[in-house]
């Protein structure tokens, strides 16, 4: 029996489906290539210089006030490491991955689409008030059951907030590898000064020696000695030299610029040892332990993976399906409403709960041995500083002992009383005392740097210190892109 609604004809249902389609269509995303040409990202990367007037704007508004010059002819540590910050395309790299989780975000959130089917049916004999074409319609609309949505939302949340502390992680790796590279560099240049005025004292000394060997003052063994000594220092300014081109290249590469860059550049280190009492102390290592960067990364990881465990037990409950359809079929216009429901007999998701529970221990595991090693770097680092301070003191003894050998000397040599062999022996005997100082220091200076990356907090004057934790902390956005979108 017809209920006098008149069947919908196919020529008319089509162009309304054509329609609608084109509507949704026109709302999606379209597609924009970026074509990459290596030849130029390479003559971008080789043109970087310090003299660049985007670095002079970042690092005077990371410092908080204006360069007195520009470019800067002394770079010391602190502007190094902001031009690090600028130019390091490890960190690049860290933030786009921190983008494409926070993406995954809007993902998260995406509801099931409803799916329309749409199924003309042709009859060869139909009823003469009928015509030849018989639609159908089926609509399917997903339901996510049990909380699935929000847990899932969850876990890219805090995947992203792990991105997001791996990005101050990798700041922190830029800086570590600029300062050692730094140091290396500083310590190869002094080596290198030392060794030039050590070789030069000796070559005074060889001088005198073969005219007292002609006199027959000196045995011929103590001018071979000396020979071979200042054949050693020779060799050791050699290597001195080479890993002050070496470390100076690595410089370069810990700031992301080519080497020409620091071609008149004056990369400047400060040797004077900083007060570390405030790196040293158990409130310094229990914050460590809480806030590192990387600590606050596995956190977040430990959160995703319990958000995802939290989702597979979601998933053992089966998400609904709603049909509405409608059906004309012989002047009979039928409705109809179904339920689909998924029956969890086989398979209640046992084995990816179990992976996702394992994966919740293997994250915690990571935590709490990361914490381990983060203690572990603080001890070694105490111990070290501490072993490099008693160092210092003895050697500074030395040195202070060796500097009044030298003004007796000079003064018996004024008096007549002593050769020039002597005072210049005692000069060689201080310069060696000068060098034992400064492996003291530079000892004391790697122990303060492993300490400085162990607990996350560079030594320096308060205001530079400030402004690296800030750009530190900002480093998620990248000066260079923003300038250039």
């Amino acid at each position: 029996m017809s209920l006098g609604i008149k069947p919908p004809k196919i020529g008319r249902m089509l162009p309304s489906a054509v329609v609608t389609c084109a509507v949704v269509i026109g709302g999606c995303a379209h597609y924009t290539p970026k074509p990459l040409v290596p030849a130029q990202t390479a003559i971008a990367l080789e043109s970087r210089t310090l003299s660049d007037p985007g670095l002079r704007s970042y690092i005077e508004t990371s410092l908080g006030h204006p360069l007195a010059e520009w470019p800067v002819k002394t770079w010391d540590l602190e502007l190094l490491t902001l031009a690090a910050f600028y130019y390091s395309p490890v960190l690049d790299v860290a933030r786009t991955h921190w983008k494409v989780a926070t993406a995954g975000i809007r993902t998260a959130r995406a509801r099931p689409n409803p799916s329309l089917s749409l199924v003309p049916d042709y009859s060869t004999n139909p009823p003469l008030d009928v015509g030849h074409w018989m639609p159908s319609i089926a609509l399917d609309v997903p339901l996510e059951t049990a909380g699935k949505r929000a847990d899932r939302i969850l876990e890219a949340r805090e995947l992203a907030e792990a991105a997001r502390w791996e990005v101050i992680s990798t700041a922190w790796d830029v800086r570590r590898k600029l300062t050692r590279a730094f140091l290396d560099y500083s310590v190869a240049r002094r080596r290198t000064q030392l060794l030039e005025s050590l070789i030069g004292l000796e070559e005074g000394a060889t001088r005198l020696e073969q005219g007292e060997l002609a006199a027959g003052a000196v045995a011929g063994s103590d001018l071979t000695a000396l020979r071979v000594q200042t054949a050693k220092d020779r060799l050791g300014l050699q290597n001195a030299r080479a890993d002050l081109v070496e470390a100076r290249a690595r410089c370069a590469d810990a700031l992301g610029v080519p080497l020409r860059a620091l071609r008149g550049a004056e990369l400047s280190y400060d040797f004077h040892p900083p007060d570390a009492t405030a790196l040293s102390d158990m409130g310094a290592r229990r914050r460590a332990l809480r806030s590192r960067s990387d600590v606050m990364e596995a956190l977040a990881r430990y959160e995703a993976a319990q958000a995802a465990l939290q989702l597979e037990v979601a998933r053992q409950y089966p998400d609904l399906h709603l049909g509405p359809g409608y059906a004309w079929n012989e002047g009979e216009n039928m409705w109809s409403l179904g339920l689909t429901l998924e029956l969890p007999i086989l398979n209640q998701n046992q084995g990816p709960i179990a992976e996702a529970a394992a994966r919740r221990s293997e994250a915690a595991a990571k935590l709490i041995a990361l914490q381990a090693k983060v203690i572990h770097e603080v001890d070694s680092g105490v111990s070290a500083l501490n072993a490099a301070k008693a160092s210092s003191m003895a050697a500074q003894a030395l040195l202070v002992a060796q500097r009044q050998s030298v003004n007796a000397m000079e003064s018996q040599h004024n008096a007549g009383a002593v050769g020039a062999l002597g005072v210049i022996a005692a000069r060689i005997d201080l310069i060696n005392a000068e060098n034992l100082v400064f492996a003291a220091d530079v000892k004391q200076q790697r122990a303060l740097r492993v300490l400085e990356d162990a607990l996350q907090r560079p030594l320096g004057s308060e205001g530079d210190a400030r402004a690296i934790v800030l750009q530190i902390q900002s480093t998620q956005r990248s000066p260079r892109r923003e300038a250039a979108e």
